[in-house]
């Protein structure tokens, strides 16, 4: 049967003013709106509890599961204010659907797709007022399960806890989409066969940590890794997929190996490049392969997707003490496909491929 969420405290204490302030520059993840989705999951009730209240924070003993076994998943995704003031969702069952295959690798409990929807749906609703209208904002959700038993025995958790918070963002670039510059981590990994690459999960994100702290100090804004067997193709960056355009228009990213995460971003690239004009190509790709191409023009692009950016154009890759740089292009790919999928976000283009959800 599915949860119903109920709403517990629907009280406003954020006033027109503070809030009107907050919106005209939110930043990312510097503000929260004022409620929060949750559940719990106990072994023998199963999913129950389902709620909607008062933001705040969470009780959890030193002895929880998930501070030693780093036994949790996360999502990401955005609520849309469109130009007549209704508010929309972009593939929220594909979130959720990625959510339930993360929960099974780590051994927490899957929420059903519809159980995922209904609390996103529910919480925009009564925080409505927070999603932005201005030029590329959102209110960026951040649902997660956290294995929530007190116990210290190495075994999957028999309690966990479910929830949803949100914020409002702005644009990711200022001023205008701008290029970046990538390290290529020849060391680290960012995940190994057999492990939780495939898998939404903090672990996946730590491990990158040490390796972006290196592409920081090498003046880059991000790193790319390196399959964790062979360290000669490449996976993905820390948080985003990565993609090169070639020449006689393909499209092509690294194939899903277990090791990379199926980005909800990449699989919407995939799917409307033939619209545009372009090949879509899943295979391996080797790195001397890309730098290779960079060099004598065969790729003429490569950029970086996920949800809070969507599209980055790569301006170069840096690898040890050679850059290697993309010649700048006036109407490039990337902008185009970036353009398109952002449309269809907003509802300032047509939606034929059914992804959008509305709200309210």
């Amino acid at each position: 049967m599915p949860l119903q969420f109920e709403v517990r405290d629907h009280q406003q204490l954020t006033d027109q003013s503070r809030l009107d302030e907050i919106l005209s520059n939110p930043g990312f993840g510097d503000h929260f709106s004022e409620h929060m989705a949750g559940a719990t999951w106990t072994k023998d009730a199963g999913w129950h509890d389902a709620r909607i209240e008062r933001y705040g924070n969470l009780s959890f003993t030193p002895g929880s599961a998930v501070f030693h076994y780093a036994q949790e998943i996360f999502e990401g995704l955005k609520a849309y204010r469109r130009s007549d003031g209704s508010i929309w969702l972009f593939r929220p069952e594909a979130n959720g659907e990625r959510m339930m295959r993360s929960a099974e690798r780590l051994a927490l409990p899957p929420l059903p797709t519809e159980d995922f929807v209904a609390s996103i749906v529910d919480l925009v609703k009564v925080d409505q007022r927070w999603v932005p209208g201005g030029a590329e904002q959102s209110l960026y959700l951040r649902p997660f399960t956290i294995a929530h038993e007190v116990f210290l025995g190495v075994r999957a958790a028999q309690t966990a806890s479910y929830h949803v918070i949100a914020s409002p963002v702005g644009g990711y670039f200022k001023g205008g989409v701008s290029t970046v510059d990538i390290w290529v981590s020849l060391d680290s990994s960012r995940a190994g066969a057999g492990g939780t690459g495939a898998a939404k999960c903090g672990g996946n994100y730590a491990a990158s940590l040490q390796a972006t702290n290196e592409a920081y100090a090498q003046g880059c804004s991000q790193v790319l890794f390196l399959d964790a067997t062979d360290r000669t193709h490449i996976d993905e960056l820390g948080g985003m997929n990565f993609f090169v355009v070639t020449n006689d228009a393909q499209l092509v990213t690294p194939e899903l190996t277990g090791n990379i995460l199926p980005g909800i971003t990449r699989d919407s690239i995939l799917r409307l490049a033939p619209d545009l004009g372009l090949q879509p190509v899943e295979r391996r790709l080797a790195l001397d392969e890309v730098l290779s191409g960079i060099e004598d023009g065969t790729i003429t692009e490569a950029f970086a997707c996920g949800t809070a950016a969507v599209v980055t154009p790569i301006r170069s890759l840096k690898v040890q003490d050679r850059v290697h740089t993309l010649q700048e292009q006036a109407d490039s790919w990337s902008l185009k496909i970036r353009r398109q999928l952002v449309d269809i976000q907003y509802g300032r283009a047509d939606d034929p491929y059914g992804w959008t959800v509305r709200v309210c």
